[in-house]
């Protein structure tokens, strides 16, 4: 079975999926591998691996190794381009920044790493990422015209674009450690819009169960949390509330 059709049952079955984000900048491999294990043991479905700098190459490559060594769930590449992506994976969320100025994060960088990603044997999950206010380092790095907290139907007109471009994911990003997460209103509206086959992922600013909960209530099938593994000493138990919040 492929790394979008488990995550796909998972939503089926137990109504939305976790994923904890591992920058490989952020720490070494083996620590990451440690996270990982932590994260495993609370109940993560998957670990994504990547962030918007420094995430490059041979840094990427040992933090997916040791990874794989830690626990056997799926490994999801998160690129910020292509010298971000490695062999070892099981999966690559292949994304366009729609709603970025430079055509680099919209078609360039893709053309360039849509070959190793073939070579590599890895398989692509087609996705549409599109930065909302704060944005953080994402909307800067990849240049976003940030969608406006306050203005939902640009969201929509986005998310649309991207269902009928045939992409399977869709994921509004507030940015790494925003100090607010993707409005609940703008959540609800985007599901509402792109119905229940194609699937919502929200990120950035997502702290506490409560928070990601009201996320999911609203319609997004996938939530990611980075920072707040960071932050956090107690890395299972922050995990583990995580998840028992958007699956009950």
């Amino acid at each position: 079975m492929g790394v979008e059709e488990s995550l796909n049952q998972t939503i089926e079955k137990k109504g939305a999926v976790h994923l904890t984000l591992i920058d490989p900048d952020s720490q070494e491999p083996e620590e990451a591998g440690k996270i990982a294990k932590e994260a495993s043991g609370a109940g993560t479905d998957a670990i994504m691996v990547g962030g918007s700098s420094g995430a490059t190459g041979v840094t990427v490559e040992k933090t997916v190794r040791s990874i794989k060594s830690m626990c056997d769930l799926p490994v999801i590449l998160f690129p910020a381009n292509a010298s971000a992506l490695c062999e070892g994976a099981d999966a690559v969320f292949f994304m366009s920044l729609l709603n970025s100025r430079d055509v680099n994060y919209i078609t360039t960088h893709q053309a360039i790493g849509a070959p190793l990603v073939y070579k590599y044997g890895i398989e692509p999950i087609s996705m549409a990422y599109i930065v909302i206010e704060p944005g953080g380092a994402a909307g800067w790095v990849g240049d976003a015209r940030l969608i406006p907290r306050n203005k939902p139907k640009l969201a929509v007109a986005y998310a649309l674009a991207a269902k009928y471009l045939g992409m399977h994911c869709i994921y509004l990003e507030a940015g790494s450690g925003a100090d607010k997460p993707v409005p609940v209103e703008m959540v609800a509206a985007v599901k509402k819009a792109i119905g229940r086959e194609t699937r919502l992922i929200v990120g950035g600013g997502i702290r506490d169960g409560a928070t990601a909960k009201e996320r999911v209530k609203a319609g997004a099938d996938m939530i990611v949390t980075g920072t707040v593994v960071e932050q956090v000493q107690d890395i299972r138990g922050k995990i583990e509330e995580l998840v028992r919040a958007i699956k009950s």
